[in-house]
């Protein structure tokens, strides 16, 4: 093109109002992606955590859970955080969520194909359908389908407006400049990393990629680069999103980038042949030609290639999962013993969960568990400390405390998060259940440090020495409370109704203990002994106390066989 022409078409494009376009139809397709995400995972999110907790039994199943599940709640970061609770949990080992991880990456491939599929002419209906769907209804199932709707409407039209801003483009010779420059593969990656890290979503990478096709801008091999690039990029949101985190957090999001890095360098030299076998199997339109013709097949080509490539990439390292456990086991290793802060801090409550409280509610429940074990903690020492500990013992059980303060502090603020949301009827009243139970299981913390840990002072203040027998009666009766705190927080942790109906049936047997010890101790009264009233009166606050230990146990276990209760009525 000569550079009079060059100068004479410059002018037609106004470029205040191409970037105006650009960038709004861009906002409306990340806001539409956000959207139907987020009614997804409402929709889905639970049974998509039990699917993937239970067909996760060797490393082809977990591959093709991962698939399915990030698919339907349409978020690979999702379901890295679920793979990284149910690690943490025990409940998958290292290299079972290798699998998953991988199988996550075709998943969120899907959202290309849907974006290929180009029905803009029907986005403006979809957007109206699903508004009305939203706002009209008062069943929250159908509200939240009117939020997909509405959602992948929104995709399509951003699409649209971004498809029409570019249209001056294709005859703007600066830019097919750069987009020749594109068909480097080296540039082509480059440049959608960058683009993908900056914005952290390779769909919108991806969704610019089908637009640019569909304008005839870009070939295939240049959408593929694009697509290897945006698995480069989408490495970022992963980092960013371990840091902080947990340790199996940092070694699952290496997992995903040594995965996506390795596979882009397997399959950078072989683009081309890539591209040959994509245009095999992706319908033709014989009927046009030039640029109409590619503006017609090749969006639909870099889907299936993004899709290809993914699929293939899993094939080829699916049965490296044990391997690839070992070598992020190498690369961030565990703490050393004693490297751990002197803080505890919580260990589930993940804050990209918070949108779907269907699954950050389960994450309390998780983190009830840790904060019960910081109390069993203080329980397991509390009564030995009491009947013969020395101060610095006593001094060091009540430290203890902080850390359940703390866990309740940040159980809390995470509970306060996702009361904001817009929740169902069934997931306030889990809320709440859950708040009164972490309230609880804190008053049993205080218990321990303001009561108990003050009669164990005042028995080494007034010289009292508790008798053998009555340290076995106080032993017995600390035994039984303490089972009863650790069955209520199974309740809890677990939603267990069985564990829960075994915390309230300890009731008559509590009592009875308590019955009897209060006996004792008025038989031992009138022992021959020094200090005894001293004795009987610190050996009497002991079993109250342990009463209401047990009491905030009970409450605990209650919240749960209500829930279940009004579950199946």
């Amino acid at each position: 093109m000569t550079p009079e022409v060059s100068d004479a078409i410059t002018p037609a494009i106004h470029w205040w109002a191409m970037a105006m376009s650009l960038f709004g139809g861009l906002a409306l397709f990340l806001y539409g992606m956000d959207q139907m995400a987020e009614a997804l995972k409402a929709v889905a999110g639970e049974r998509m955590k039990d699917i993937l907790a239970k067909l996760t039994a060797n490393r082809f199943m977990g591959a093709a859970t991962g698939a399915f599940v990030t698919a339907v709640i349409n978020s690979s970061s999702v379901t890295t955080v679920l793979v990284v609770g149910f690690i943490s949990a025990g409940l998958m080992t290292l290299s079972q969520s290798v699998g998953v991880i991988m199988g996550a990456n075709i998943g969120s491939t899907v959202t290309a194909q849907l974006i290929a599929f180009q029905i803009t002419e029907s986005a403006l209906l979809m957007i109206g359908i699903g508004f009305l769907m939203q706002f009209a209804s008062t069943q929250e199932a159908i509200r939240q389908y009117g939020g997909i709707l509405m959602g992948l409407g929104l995709v399509f039209f951003g699409m649209s407006v971004m498809s029409d801003a570019m249209g001056p483009l294709r005859t703007y010779e600066p830019f097919l400049d750069f987009v020749r420059r594109l068909e480097d593969p080296a540039i082509g990656i480059l440049v959608a990393a960058v683009f993908t890290g900056v914005i952290q979503s390779s769909a919108a990478t991806m969704g610019i990629a089908i637009v640019m096709a569909s304008q005839g801008l870009i070939n295939l091999p240049t959408g593929i680069a694009l697509a290897l690039g945006a698995n480069i990029g989408t490495c970022v949101t992963a980092l960013l999103a371990a840091i902080g985190k947990p340790r199996d957090a940092l070694r699952a999001a290496l997992v995903h980038v040594i995965f996506n890095v390795c596979g882009v360098l397997i399959w950078v030299g072989f683009i081309g042949q890539l591209s040959a076998f994509t245009q095999l199997i992706s319908p033709v339109h014989p009927a046009l030609s030039g640029a109409a013709r590619l503006a017609a097949e090749v969006p639909r080509q870099i889907a299936n290639a993004h899709t290809l490539f993914n699929v293939a990439n899993t094939l080829l390292f699916i049965g490296l999962t044990t391997q690839f456990a070992r070598l992020v086991q190498w690369l961030v290793p565990d703490k050393p013993p004693g490297a751990e802060a002197l803080v505890v801090r919580a260990k589930y409550l993940d804050e990209e969960l918070i949108s779907t409280p269907s699954l950050a509610l389960d994450r309390v429940r998780l983190e009830v568990l840790h904060m019960g074990e910081c109390v069993d903690k203080m329980l397991a020492r509390i009564m030995p400390a009491i009947l013969s500990g020395n101060r610095r013992t006593l001094r060091e059980i009540e430290l203890m405390d902080n850390d359940v303060d703390t866990l309740h502090a940040q159980i809390i603020t995470y509970l306060g998060k996702i009361s904001r949301l817009s929740l169902t009827e069934k997931q306030t009243a889990t809320l709440m259940r859950l708040m009164a139970a972490v309230n609880d299981l804190e008053n049993i913390g205080d218990v321990v440090e303001t009561n108990l840990i003050v009669l164990g002072r005042e028995r080494i203040d007034a010289g009292v020495s508790i008798s053998v027998p009555t340290r076995e009666v106080l032993m017995g009766f600390h035994r039984v409370v303490t089972r009863s705190v650790a069955a209520a927080v199974q309740a809890v942790a677990q939603n267990n109704e069985l564990a829960a109906r075994t915390v309230t049936s300890m009731k008559q047997e509590i009592q009875h203990i308590a019955d009897s010890a209060a006996i004792h101790q008025a038989q031992r009264l009138v022992a021959e002994e020094p200090n005894r009233i001293p004795a009987y009166t610190i050996e009497i606050d002991i079993i109250e106390k342990l009463k209401r230990i047990y009491y905030f146990a009970k409450r605990m276990a209650k919240t749960v066989e209500t829930e279940e209760e009004e579950n199946a009525s």
